[in-house]
Parts: C-alpha cells; sequence; structure tokens
C-alpha cells in the first residue's frame, strides 16, 4: 500500500514510520525540511520504500505538487507546543489545506489521531483537535478517528512531566485537579492501533476512543510512577491552584515550555476517559497497564533506545519552520570566542566526548554555572536546561539539547553545530569540530554571537569573563575526558 505518512519527524510519527515499512508498504514522508528527516536509520534496501518529499500544510501552495497516487493518509499534525495564541486557526488552516490536496488524490482512507473529546466544556486545545476532526470529515475519502487519552512512553510530554514531578518533589502540593480521572494509554498501544485501523472496512467515517487498562486519576499515576521508581511521596491536594500558578508550577518545576504547561493545566479539568469501547470488538489488542507503560518507557532509557521525544518541537520564538538554515554560521558582525585543543587521543573518542555532551554528563567544566545560567534563562521565559536529550549518546539534526538545537550532526566527519534557544538579545551557536591532518588532531571549539543592537553586545561583554572562565576549560575536558 502507498500511505502518505505527515508528521513522520515527529513524536508519533518516528515511532509508526518503521512499523509500516516493517509491513511492507511503501511509505511518503511529508515533512518541512528534508534535512531533518533521519536518512541514516535507515539502509539502502529499505529507502527504496521511502519517498520524502517537502511541503508546509500551512502553506497550500506548497501542496500543488504532492504526490497523488496515494491509498492512504496518516494525519498527525497538531500545534499543542506552538506560541501562538491563535493556533486554533492555525490547525483549521492546515487541516483545510491537507483536505484540498487529499482531495485531488486517489487516497480511500485517513487516519486521524486526536484527543479524548467527550466533556462538554473543552479546553482550548480539545476543542481544537475537535474541531480539526469535523474538517477531516469533510474530505471525500473516509476518515477514522482515534481519540487517544494521555500517551505515556519513553520521550512523551505526559510521561516526562509526571517523572519530572515524582522525582524532584518529595512533598507536592497541588491542585484539585488531582482528583481528575483519565485513562492512560502506552505509546506501543497507540502504534498498534494506528498500524491495525489501516483498510478495514468496519472503521471507516468512524470515532473511536482509545485508552489503556487502567482508568486513573492523576494522584494515582503520580503515586504509580513513584512506586515503579521505589519513591516514597507526599501529595497535598489544596482547594485553589489558580490556572496560571498551575501553569508557572509545571514550568519552573518540569522540562516543559510554559506554552505546553498552560495548554496541559487548561485540559486537566477535563476528564479524558473512553466512553465508547467498541474499538475492542473491531481490534481486541492486549491492552498494557499504565504500570507497564511505565516501565517499558523506563527500560527503553536504560537502554539509550529513545526514538522520539516531545522536545524536539521547537521552542525559540525566532526560529522557525526552516529553522536548519541556521546550519549557515555568519561572519560578520559577530562576535567569537575560538578554542583550539591539539591532542593525541584517538579522534573517535573525543567525538564520542562531543556526542555525549549536556544532559546528564553535563558540558566537561563549571556545569553549576550553566545550571544558573538556565535557571535565568527559565525565570524570563526560556526553555531552561531541564529538557536535557532525546538520548544520551545519539545526536540528530533538530535534537532539542538542554537549551540549545541541534542544526547539525555529523559524526563522521566530527562536527556538531547547536544553535540557541535561551532567551539573548541576538542570535548564538556553539560549534565543535575535530579536524585529523596527518599526525595532528585538533579540536575547534567557536562560540558565535550576533547581537541585536547595543543590547546585544553589552550582553556580550557582561557574561566575557565568564566564557573566559568555561569555554577553555571545557574545550580542553573534552579533548582529555
Amino acid at each position: 500500500m502507498r500511505i502518505l505518512l505527515t508528521g513522520s519527524t515527529g513524536y508519533i510519527g518516528r515511532r509508526l514510520l518503521p512499523v509500516l515499512l516493517e509491513d511492507g508498504h511503501d511509505i511518503i514522508c511529508l515533512v518541512r525540511d528534508k534535512r531533518r528527516f533521519d536518512f541514516e536509520d535507515f539502509s539502502s534496501d529499505v529507502l527504496q520504500h521511502i519517498t520524502v518529499v517537502e511541503a508546509d500544510l500551512s502553506d497550500s501552495a506548497s501542496l500543488l505538487d504532492l504526490p497523488t497516487e496515494i491509498d492512504l493518509a496518516y494525519y498527525l499534525v497538531h500545534s499543542m507546543s506552538t506560541s501562538h495564541d491563535n493556533f486554533g486557526e492555525l490547525e483549521e488552516t492546515t487541516a483545510q489545506n491537507f483536505v484540498t490536496y487529499i482531495n485531488r488524490t486517489t487516497a480511500v482512507q485517513i487516519i486521524y489521531l486526536g484527543g479524548i473529546a467527550n466533556a462538554e466544556q473543552l479546553s482550548n486545545h480539545l476543542l481544537s483537535r475537535k474541531n480539526v476532526e469535523g474538517i477531516l470529515k469533510s474530505a471525500r475519502a473516509p476518515v477514522t478517528i482515534l481519540r487517544a487519552a494521555i500517551i505515556i512512553g519513553s520521550g512523551s510530554a505526559s510521561f516526562e512531566i509526571i517523572r519530572d514531578l515524582v522525582e524532584k518533589l518529595p512533598v507536592m502540593i497541588a491542585p484539585k485537579w488531582l482528583k481528575t480521572r483519565c485513562q492512560p494509554i502506552g505509546i506501543r498501544n497507540v502504534i498498534e492501533y494506528l498500524r491495525s485501523v489501516i483498510g478495514k472496512k468496519e472503521v471507516l467515517n468512524q470515532v473511536f476512543d482509545i485508552g489503556g487498562a487502567d482508568i486513573l486519576t492523576y494522584k494515582e499515576m503520580l503515586l504509580g510512577l513513584a512506586k515503579v521508581r521505589g519513591l516514597k511521596r507526599w501529595i497535598i491536594p489544596v482547594p485553589v491552584l489558580s490556572p496560571n500558578l498551575s501553569s508557572l508550577w509545571l514550568y519552573f518545576v518540569t522540562s516543559t515550555s510554559y506554552t505546553l504547561a498552560r495548554s496541559l493545566v487548561s485540559s486537566l479539568k477535563n476528564e479524558v476517559v473512553c466512553r465508547d469501547n467498541t474499538i475492542h470488538s473491531i481490534l481486541p489488542l492486549q491492552l498494557l497497564s499504565y504500570e507497564e507503560s511505565l516501565r517499558l518507557a523506563f527500560d527503553r532509557i536504560q537502554q539509550k533506545n529513545v526514538i522520539s521525544s516531545w522536545k524536539d518541537a521547537l521552542a525559540h520564538d525566532t526560529l522557525d519552520k526552516n529553522f536548519l538554515n541556521y546550519i549557515e554560521v555568519p561572519e560578520f558582525g559577530c562576535l567569537n570566542d575560538k578554542r583550539a585543543i591539539e591532542f593525541t587521543r584517538p579522534a573517535g573518542e573525543v567525538i564520542e566526548n562531543i556526542w555525549s555532551i549536556g544532559g546528564e554528563r553535563g558540558w566537561y567544566f563549571g556545569n553549576w554555572l550553566w545550571r544558573i545560567r538556565g535557571i535565568a534563562d527559565k525565570v524570563v521565559g526560556g526553555v531552561g536546561l531541564r529538557r536535557g536529550r532525546r538520548s544520551q549518546t545519539d545526536l540528530k539534526a533538530g535534537d532539542a539539547l538542554d537549551f540549545w538545537r541541534v542544526l547539525l550532526a555529523d559524526k563522521k566527519n566530527g562536527r556538531l553545530l547547536l544553535y540557541a534557544e535561551m532567551k539573548l538579545p541576538g542570535e548564538a551557536w556553539l560549534e565543535f569540530r575535530v579536524k585529523v591532518e596527518g599526525d595532528k588532531k585538533t579540536l575547534f571549539q567557536t562560540a558565535t554571537f550576533r547581537p541585536l543592537g547595543l543590547w546585544g553586545r553589552l550582553y556580550w561583554y557582561a557574561v566575557l569573563p565568564f566564557h573566559g572562565l568555561i569555554f577553555p576549560r571545557m574545550a580542553k575536558n573534552i579533548a582529555q575526558a
């Protein structure tokens, strides 16, 4: 079957793609930028079954040249993390453009993953998801709608937030939404559902709720993770804690962005429990319990095999959908800190050190200073350091890395290029490059800052003493650690 997969570089899409290929389908991956697609993850034989096309669903003109000979299309696009206040309008636009395109194709089925929306009064994000359903239903091709509850899996936003709260706070003071019920579903079951509804007549033009084996309150979910981790935790509910305070609480304690925290808090008032279990008779899958989903997620993390993460969504206000265009580091009007360290050890070992930077390993020198910078960034609304990294050993273009974004990860040639997503009066790049010329091996470390006006220049010179303290020792330790 010839399948169009939107969101192929997103959290769900990255995990669904290899499963579809395993089933023998030919996949057309619709991406905004081909440079973000993980070609290296697939063998040459498998790549013969993948076609990568560039288009932006918010731009109808970019869809005109897309393939029309397709059998099925997945719509895995959402704006949950967007910083735009008009995210609902953006979602409607992208959905309508998608329908206009699909109506020109030979597709006989659309599969859409949304969120459970059974309450009468929905949060803005759940309401937006429901509106997208209505738009997709207007397409000529019949649509299969899967409404998922909270998704639990390594790298999922819900899992990471619950994990942060439990592992960082022995005592939690939380508002009454702790009593709200939900039906968390493991990412493995979500992928199974997305895979199993392909071509089934019983699911065409139908809406299904999908959830896991357990119905729990958020308090029970927090205590359930504490149990899995062998931690004793106390949760104290309070009758008042405004949505804004709750959002700030999540923002400062967890690795989430404020935009996502605000969206999640606004949805916590809604129960996300399956109302209709018809899908069980059509697809009798073995549903994972909440505890089983947690253990599978931690197994993935322990094996350093986290395939995708919600943190890969862009967070910097100045970064647009073509953020990889920043891969060309500017030379004019910039301020630089350049370090060159010669070393004698195998170049591969130094490259491995570079590829392990940030996250749990830290920044090789002055980690407490980096943490202070991360806290300062959080205070002014930035992403801070808590995002960490998707994998402790693997980096791909587009990955989040603490408060940086990976622009280029060329391990073969020993070059890593990062772009700052922290709040700055300008733009910043950090580049590591290993060069081998005969017997001479050198690590080059370059920090580049393009200041925005006078404030940008004042900022650079204000932090220059810290650069002088951190950067030379960081380069030296990377080469020698």
